[in-house]
């Protein structure tokens, strides 16, 4: 009867490891998804001061500028990691780069001590964006894994698999070099 008990107090209490575990996981992954969305902001504030600075100098080159504004404003309106969010960073990424590749056509902007510090800027931002969503997709893999192993599987149901951040175009992942001086 006792051996009976046992077995009972042993499988609630891996029930309860279980679930304990998964909990943690999925905060891990919400906590990642934070950081992630924290740099995207930041170097969505970093664009205006872009543009600005670029329209000074290429101030006919607007549908490049109209296009990064654009892309900003549909990147900052999507939530969550989802295929759309990562559709409207990798769109934002490549209007960002396009302004970036202004300044090879204007010397003088290139040289500028405002421009070189918002290159600088958004270069350190999409290093840390890249840092940030590698880690927030191990969190991913980490708590999906263990959501569908066994035996986590038979405590798993109210835990939804979560979503890998993921760009489409590999040479999006690497971060933009814009030669200086």
């Amino acid at each position: 009867m006792f051996w009976l008990a046992g077995i009972v107090v042993l499988a609630a209490g891996g029930g309860f490891a279980i679930y304990n575990g998964l909990v943690t996981l999925r905060n891990m992954v919400r906590n990642a998804w934070a950081d992630v969305d924290v740099q995207l902001k930041r170097r969505a504030e970093l664009i205006p001061n872009l543009v600005t600075c670029v329209k000074g100098y290429a101030s006919h080159e607007e549908s490049v500028l109209t296009a990064v504004a654009e892309a900003r404003t549909l990147a900052l309106s999507q939530s969550g990691a989802t295929a759309s969010k990562a559709d409207a960073e990798q769109n934002l990424g490549q209007a960002v780069f396009k302004v970036q590749m202004l300044a090879e056509a204007y010397p003088e902007l290139k040289a500028g001590e405002n421009f070189q510090r918002l290159q600088n800027e958004l270069t350190e931002v999409e290093s840390t964006i890249a840092s940030a969503r590698q880690y927030y997709n191990a969190c991913v893999r980490d708590y999906n894994t263990k959501r569908e192993a066994f035996p986590n599987s038979f405590f798993s149901g109210g835990f939804k698999e979560e979503m890998y951040f993921e760009l489409e175009d590999s040479a999006q992942a690497q971060v933009p070099i814009v030669g200086s001086g």
